[in-house]
């Protein structure tokens, strides 16, 4: 079984995202017993809290449901996930920082790594923009999470 985390700063707009969207990909594939899918902040500012309304809202009307509960990435998660798929550059130096050797290093990934033909390198944080961000992190999000999962098969 392959372990993979999700991680952006607060854990309410792009990692439950992008969890949401990774595993519809892996059920559609019929993979589900294949993995075990999670996200986390790298802050625990909305630690206990479901996603964000907005973001919930958007990612229904394309079929994905966000039912994580926000949490802060624990020092153990890089222990026991195989991947760490930070957001943007930030979260991923957090995520890097915060591991205890290489081996826990080279877990740490970034997400638009899995999409290089849309020329973006970060998923933009939506939160304090409007409904189009959503959507763009969807849109960015369902390109990456399909090339991830081509990538683990």
């Amino acid at each position: 079984m392959k372990r993979i985390l999700f991680v952006c700063l607060g854990n309410i707009c792009r990692s439950p995202s992008a969890e949401a969207v990774f595993r519809a990909k892996v059920e559609d594939a019929g993979l589900s017993d294949a993995f075990e899918i999670d996200s986390a902040g790298t802050l625990a500012y909305h630690q206990g809290k479901p996603a964000d309304a907005r973001m919930m809202e958007h990612a229904a009307r394309r079929g994905y449901m966000l039912t994580s509960i926000a949490r802060k990435v624990l020092l153990r998660d890089l222990e026991q996930f195989d991947l760490l798929i930070a957001m943007d550059d930030d979260n991923y130096r957090e995520l890097r920082d915060l591991a205890a050797n290489d081996a826990e290093r080279a877990k740490v990934r970034r997400m638009m790594d899995y999409a290089p033909e849309t020329g973006v390198s970060e998923v933009p944080d939506p939160y304090y923009g409007g409904a189009a961000g959503f959507e763009r992190v969807l849109d960015l999000l369902e390109t990456a999470c399909g090339n991830l999962l081509k990538a683990l098969r």
